[in-house]
């Protein structure tokens, strides 16, 4: 009740009408040049800030940022949409090069304008905190390398999204060989998983070259601002003020200890259920009860439509929030060739719209994705209602609205409630996603481990066959069940195939402890939907006015990083997956 009440009496300013001259969409105001942009943050750094007028210096500010915010995801989008778009990508790398340096600097000053002021507003304690981190890290030397490290992004996207095969006649990209993995007849899984994998390693020399391109950046970028590493500057980037590199390995511990058993016993029961001597890697996908494979949908129109009806049955605004992105064309769904891999929520801060991109090729990840990313929009349209300065989400609880989403949607599956499937098919949807999860964590640790690794050891890890070594080791460690004999180096060069690695470092424990937290709203769920629900809605609309743990507790959840409530988790999937499992003929 304190969080809400903190919330209620929080002082938010109303919009100025001294912005009448700027665009009033963002895509106007994408052909701004930096000569037009910059007199809004002069006009920012002229007067005073005092008690009486603060609030409505913030909103001036914020009016302009939203703006330059969303130009930069607008263009991004843009490219990943086309990988082989050539005028937008020159277009992001003017604003890399030209806009954004220039905007940082300027901004800089503002923040420390302020932060020297000493004032701070009631309710925006929380707010101002995160902004000093990024004020105190701010160094003009790293301008252009953040924007060089943008656009070494760029490459790893265009990389990944030229990568096709031809199969059965058929040119496609690598995402669409997926239904191929849950083909019943194992040869052909078998065939589609090696072509692809060779697709994947004749890149591995180029990767490892815009591999070291990214190090030897990201080395600089944490030397021009005094810290040791990259993993210390990416710490407070990504404001984590209420945990350590400590509580990462407490919990790649933990999960060990919990998880890679259960794991290992989910491993166990497919390899006996497919009657096979081992489990390889193409074996991981097909149905372990011989089923055929689920097909939720056929085109995009009918994956939005079936999603939209099972959000409407969790919540009825959060059904209209999704018909909102469907009429206002905020949606990208189906996989293309040339389009960048995986799938992501944008937050368009001026237009106050969230974007949903992903690669739907027809399968029942497909609907976990959109579930996923429409968790995501949900938090925009929630707490879109906030200042500028409250929009910035930490990571770890964003991605609580996006899991909580896809547990909370996880009984509306069947036809009769809205969804795609039979009650049998359901069923089956379910024990793949329940199972999907506990399968994650170890997956998780991984990735965040090898990424600990790499900034710990910058020397050793710019070469690429020392990654390619504690990549093994880590799988070895954590990942037992699949049979890799004959596969070592597809197994060792996994990390240039979990794009977060290249693309957003050290964003990746956020998955596992956010898996956590979501585990607990379901479990809330399962006694009172409603009062879950509304819990989770009110958290959400929290922005960031409170501290992370606080987030945590307003869902119903606790930020934690125990094998006691890791394996609370695991046994109510387990439980349900066996309930689940009575429902299959």
């Amino acid at each position: 009740m304190g969080i809400k009440c903190a919330l209620q009496d929080l002082p938010i300013p109303g919009k100025k009408d001294m912005h009448s001259s700027l665009p009033d969409e963002a895509v106007d105001f994408l052909e701004w040049r930096w000569p037009q942009i910059e007199p809004l943050f002069q006009n920012r750094t002229r007067p005073s800030q005092t008690e009486s007028n603060v609030l409505e210096w913030f909103n001036e500010w914020s009016v302009f940022s939203k703006l330059l915010d969303e130009s930069y995801w607008r263009l991004y989008d843009a490219t990943t949409i086309n990988t082989i778009d050539q005028e937008v990508e020159e277009k992001l790398k003017h604003f890399l090069d030209q806009i954004r340096p220039q905007a940082k600097s300027a901004e800089q000053k503002l923040k420390e304008k302020l932060l020297n002021s000493g004032i701070i507003p009631a309710g925006y304690e929380v707010p101002l905190r995160d902004l000093r981190s990024p004020a105190d890290l701010f160094r003009e030397a790293n301008l252009l390398l953040l924007s060089e490290d943008k656009k070494l992004v760029v490459e790893y996207d265009k990389i990944i999204g030229a990568q096709t095969v031809l199969w059965e006649g058929e040119q496609v990209s690598l995402p669409q060989l997926l239904p191929v993995y849950q083909q019943p007849d194992r040869e052909s899984r078998e065939s589609a998983w090696r072509l692809a994998a060779e697709r994947q390693l004749a890149d591995r020399e180029v990767l490892n070259d815009l591999w070291v391109k990214f190090l030897k950046l990201r080395q600089r970028i944490a030397a021009n601002a005094d810290l040791q590493n990259y993993r210390a500057y990416r710490w407070r980037e990504l404001l984590r003020f209420d945990y350590t590199p400590e509580d990462c390995y407490q919990f790649h511990q933990a999960i060990a200890n919990v998880i890679v058993p259960a794991a290992q016993s989910i491993y166990e029961k497919r390899r006996q259920r497919l009657g096979v001597t081992t489990l390889r890697p193409w074996d991981l996908e097909v149905d372990p009860f011989g089923k055929p494979p689920l097909k939720p949908f056929s085109t995009s129109e009918e994956l939005e439509h079936k999603t939209a009806r099972i959000f409407r049955q969790v919540d009825h605004q959060l059904g209209d929030y999704f018909e909102i992105m469907r009429a206002e064309g905020l949606l990208d769904l189906e996989n293309r060739v040339n389009k960048a891999p995986g799938g992501y929520c944008s937050h368009y801060m001026s237009s106050e719209q969230p974007f949903i991109f992903m690669n739907a090729v027809g399968i029942h990840d497909d609907v976990q994705t959109l579930l996923h990313e429409g968790g995501h929009a949900f938090h925009v349209f929630e707490c879109d209602h906030l200042p500028f300065f409250f929009l910035d989400v930490p990571l770890e609880f964003a991605e609580v609205a996006s899991m909580s989403m896809e547990l909370l949607a996880s009984p509306y599956l069947a036809e009769d409630q809205g969804g795609f499937y039979s009650h049998e098919e359901a069923a089956r949807a379910r024990i793949q996603f329940l199972e999907s999860m506990l399968l994650f964590w170890p997956y998780m640790t991984v990735v965040d481990a090898f990424q600990h690794w790499v900034y710990e050891n910058q020397g050793a890890a710019l070469d690429p066959a020392n990654c390619d070594a504690r990549w093994a080791q880590l799988w070895e460690r954590f990942m037992p069940g699949a049979d890799w004999s004959g596969l070592e180096e597809e197994r060792r060069t996994g990390w240039q195939r979990k794009p977060h690695i290249f693309t957003d470092p050290f964003y990746y424990i956020e998955y596992g402890l956010a898996q956590l937290g979501a585990i607990q709203i379901w479990r809330n769920s399962l006694k009172d939907q409603a009062r879950a629900v509304t819990a989770y809605r009110q958290a959400l609309s929290l922005g960031t006015s409170v501290t992370l743990p606080q987030l945590y507790t307003a869902a119903g959840g606790k930020l934690t990083f125990d094998e006691i409530t890791l394996r609370q988790a695991a046994d109510l999937i387990l439980e349900t997956v066996s309930e689940l499992e009575l429902d299959i003929g």
